[in-house]
């Protein structure tokens, strides 16, 4: 018990020490209690009107900051996959032009090939041409040089003989001359 009393008169002591130091300060109570409650208007007013909206305006920045950001990451994926779109439709583009090519180049030899062989048939028909141009040219002049022997022989003979030789004996000579060129 003697240490409630004990505790009582400290109380009472520190009470008396807060007093006079508010004293010695100038503290004026109604003063004191207007300042305080000036205080919480002008701080509820703050909350109201100043506070609430600045962190209902940084709220929705910082809302806006994350959606940017999000829009961002969308953004990037997208254009990953826009990139991946791109190089496998430049892979399909280069694959399509090499069998392209391919296509073109095996062409191209199918043709080589086709006009080779016309221009060898066409080359096969010319020489055949020839041949039968020289055949033909051949036998004309074959002909030809069995007459003039002919002729010869008819005037040959003639001269030698000194007679002059009917149009039968003639043909008989040159007959005979024919015949014996084409043994």
């Amino acid at each position: 018990m003697n240490q409630f009393i004990m505790l009582a008169s400290i109380a009472g002591d520190l009470a008396q020490t807060g007093k006079d130091t508010l004293e010695k300060f100038g503290v004026d109570w109604p003063h004191f209690l207007a300042q305080c409650v000036s205080f919480i208007i002008v701080a509820l007013a703050l909350n109201r009107f100043a506070v609430k909206p600045v962190l209902q305006v940084l709220q929705e920045r910082k809302e806006r900051i994350a959606d940017g950001l999000a829009n961002a990451e969308r953004i990037k994926a997208e254009l990953a996959k826009t990139e991946a779109a791109r190089q496998d439709v430049l892979a399909q583009a280069n694959a399509q032009a090499n069998r392209l090519i391919e296509e073109a180049r095996a062409a191209a030899a199918r043709v080589q090939e086709t006009e080779t062989q016309k221009a060898i048939a066409a080359a096969e028909q010319i020489v055949t041409k020839a041949r039968e141009a020289a055949a033909q040219d051949h036998a004309r002049i074959l002909a030809e040089l069995r007459r003039e022997v002919g002729r010869l022989v008819v005037d040959t003979t003639a001269k030698v003989t000194g007679k002059v030789l009917t149009a039968e004996d003639q043909q008989r000579l040159a007959e005979e001359t024919s015949r014996q060129l084409a043994a």
